[in-house]
């Protein structure tokens, strides 16, 4: 019986074209964005376009050596938990880095940013007494999972909407324990929250922040330090949440905050308290990483350039970016799952262009999309490739280009303008 009721909720989730199936890709260490199937393609290497390595630093020399050397000297695990297997000096200079990046007394390092997002969040809202949660709509699965975790009353305020935040503020009395989350930049749309805005609500109505970075971390403001330092106000945010998975190039989540709020968390959270810390290679690798961002502007300027470069190819073909990109993160809609499918296949399999299909859960049903993202290595002539393939792949799906869908647009209008006189 069981098996087959799992059975035929995985018929339905192919049927919907919603089933996840993984490429095996082996990246080809000092070429990046290049990488070799294992299974297929005679051999010959593929372009990856949808990496969150967003600065290439996994790659990196600097990076590389330090865990290295740190493989030498401890070898390859951490033995246990920082509780039991104790912590190693290369955990208090990172959590010591992080916290000055982000102007914050204390950092306190998990084994994903995952892990940081709901061990941090069920801790917090679990120990403050009637409790009311405030969360964008569009946050996270790490954070919507943090947050369910816990019986706190949920407020879900409409994305980036400082109006109807306010709104559902203002109808809680001032002394109740609020917390407001949300993300500085949102992964699959590519925009950017309000954070000035926010935090102007959160010292109006007494409520705690907590601001998920991660797809800023190592991109954005002075230092790579993201867009709230971006924007000078990193320091009246109360949780800062970052990962060392995207734009520093290794793994592991963090919070930084004060002194009391991360101590709370690493006494109280369950989440870190009983989970496997990260190898000391890791960790020496991400201090390494995250040093090298702090002094070096190279790779997000470059970062930069090649996204204006991309947007200007994609332009001139009618590729068309999601109305909400403004960053890094270049959303090109498809609106069909099977068809979102079928592309990511064409692509791979006759031009050797690795995408990977965004369905729902991830984004709402008629809004699947491809999720481009350049890095600083990606070539022009990658660049000039990957936009000849999706012009020829829009064609051959009969997917509309930007050209057509103005068009489009311009008929309605004209026939709604008719209707009216």
């Amino acid at each position: 019986m069981y098996i087959e009721i799992l059975s035929k909720k995985l018929a339905a989730l192919k049927k919907s074209g919603q089933y996840r199936e993984f490429v095996t890709l082996n990246r080809i260490r000092g070429q990046y964005p290049l990488a070799k199937l294992n299974s297929s393609n005679n051999g010959e290497s593929v372009v990856v376009w949808c990496s969150n390595d967003y600065l290439g630093m996994s790659q990196h020399p600097v990076v590389v050596e330090a865990m290295h050397s740190a493989i030498d000297l401890f070898g390859a695990g951490s033995g246990g938990s920082r509780n039991i297997g104790g912590t190693h000096y290369h955990y208090g200079v990172l959590e010591s880095s992080l916290a000055e990046w982000h102007d914050k007394e204390l950092a306190l390092v998990f084994p994903t940013g995952y892990g940081s997002n709901d061990a941090t969040l069920q801790c917090l809202l679990r120990l403050f007494e009637n409790c009311i949660v405030f969360s964008d709509e569009l946050n996270h699965a790490s954070i919507i999972n943090g947050i369910c975790s816990t019986k706190v009353e949920r407020a879900i305020f409409r994305h980036n909407d400082t109006k109807n935040l306010e709104k559902l503020l203002a109808e809680q009395p001032y002394e109740r324990p609020k917390l407001i989350v949300f993300e500085s930049i949102y992964s699959m749309d590519g925009d950017i929250a309000p954070i000035k805005e926010i935090v102007g609500l959160a010292k109006k109505y007494n409520a705690l922040t907590f601001l998920d970075e991660v797809h800023a971390i190592g991109m954005y403001g002075p230092r790579g330090a993201g867009i709230a330092a971006d924007l000078g106000i990193a320091g009246s945010i109360d949780i800062i949440q970052g990962t060392m998975a995207k734009g520093v190039g290794i793994i592991g989540g963090y919070i930084t905050g004060s002194e009391p709020i991360i101590d709370t968390i690493r006494s109280f959270a369950s989440g870190f308290i009983f989970t496997t810390s990260l190898p000391p290679a890791i960790v020496a690798a991400c201090y390494a990483s995250v040093e090298y961002l702090k002094v070096s502007d190279t790779e997000r300027k470059k970062l930069h350039k090649k996204t204006k470069m991309l947007r200007d190819y994609f332009s001139k073909a009618g590729i068309p970016i999601m109305n909400s990109s403004e960053t890094h993160i270049l959303p090109v809609l498809i609106g069909d799952a099977i068809k979102c499918k079928a592309v990511t296949h064409q692509l791979l399999e006759k031009h050797n262009v690795y995408l990977q299909p965004i369905n729902s859960p991830t984004v709402p049903v008629g809004t699947e999309r491809l999720r481009v993202n350049i890095t600083p290595n990606h070539s022009e002539e990658q660049i000039i490739q990957l936009t000849n393939a999706l012009t020829e792949v829009f064609l051959s799906f009969d997917i509309p280009n930007r050209f057509q869908i103005t068009s489009q647009r311009q008929v309605s209008k004209s026939s709604a303008t008719q209707l009216i006189m």
